[in-house]
């Protein structure tokens, strides 16, 4: 099967719905017990989190009556979720607010992610950003675009290929173990800048609209990155995990980087985690 554009385009509408009812409310006005903490003060679940995700379930059940639903808060309670993801034919996998930790403390940088897997590879993708009111979707060999609630759209295009000394870089380490961020930290100079949204949502969003050439991950969990990585792939970007194999959302270990081309992406392997 394939999403086909009207159903994308339905999807998106699906998740600004479930943004205004169950994110935009709660956003700076959450009370202390509305926020927990997960696997470690990284790791953060608000009452938004939980309701969004709820609801976004019974849509996508009601829309794909075939397809399993993996959402991160259910797997958080459910951790067997996640396995059970390999062998479903057709699986939604959603973050329902991705950047929590920026919601949680009322910064205004956070989105929905949402993608579609058929047997373990990629077919579409969507990004809301609730508070620009609009969605990036991508669809596997039919590119990818920003589309706003009117239905208008234009495409993404990752930024035009250069040296790493004029790379601008997402990079997230913060999971990184030690010696992993004692090799790549200094060698961050070597880029002409770095940035962190703690938000991979509006990470994906800049880099597959032309505006940063590199996004570095280690943690790879499949409701921040599936639709990501298609999207930055439909935008025209080359993504590999840190061996050199393509990304998988059933792979959830091994890092990430996404750039321009492969000829960049391999540039930036070497300036980073290369032999000095």
């Amino acid at each position: 099967m394939r999403i086909t554009p009207g159903q994308a385009s339905d999807v998106a509408a699906m998740l600004r719905d479930a943004a205004r009812a169950e994110i935009l409310p709660r956003f700076r006005r959450l009370a202390a017990g509305d926020i927990r903490a997960k696997s470690g003060p990284l790791d953060l679940v608000t009452e938004a989190d939980e309701a969004a995700e709820r609801r976004i379930t019974a849509e996508l059940s009601a829309r794909f009556p075939e397809a399993m639903i993996l959402g991160e808060e259910a797997a958080a309670v459910d951790p067997s979720l996640l396995a059970a993801m390999a062998g479903a034919e057709l699986c939604f996998v959603i973050d329902p607010v991705d950047g929590t930790a920026n919601f949680a403390a009322g910064v205004p940088l956070f989105g929905v992610m949402v993608a579609a897997v058929r047997n373990g590879e990629t077919i579409a993708g969507w990004i809301h950003d609730p508070m620009g009111d609009d969605t990036v979707i991508g669809l596997r060999g039919e590119g990818a675009w920003v589309q706003s609630p009117g239905g208008g759209r234009h495409d993404c295009r990752v930024a035009a290929p250069g040296p790493v000394s004029s790379m601008v870089g997402a990079v997230s380490w913060g999971y990184m173990p030690p010696e992993r961020k004692a090799r790549i930290l200094p060698r961050l100079a070597r880029l002409a800048g770095t940035l962190n949204f703690r938000c991979a949502a509006h990470e994906y969003r800049l880099a597959a609209t032309g505006g940063t050439q590199l996004l570095v991950y280690n943690r790879l969990m499949p409701w921040d990155h599936a639709a990501g990585v298609l999207i930055h792939a439909e935008a025209g970007g080359h993504s590999a995990q840190f061996d050199g194999t393509p990304y998988s959302p059933r792979k959830h270990a091994g890092g990430l980087v996404c750039a321009p081309d492969a000829a960049s992406h391999a540039e930036a392997m070497r300036a980073l985690f290369g032999e000095d």
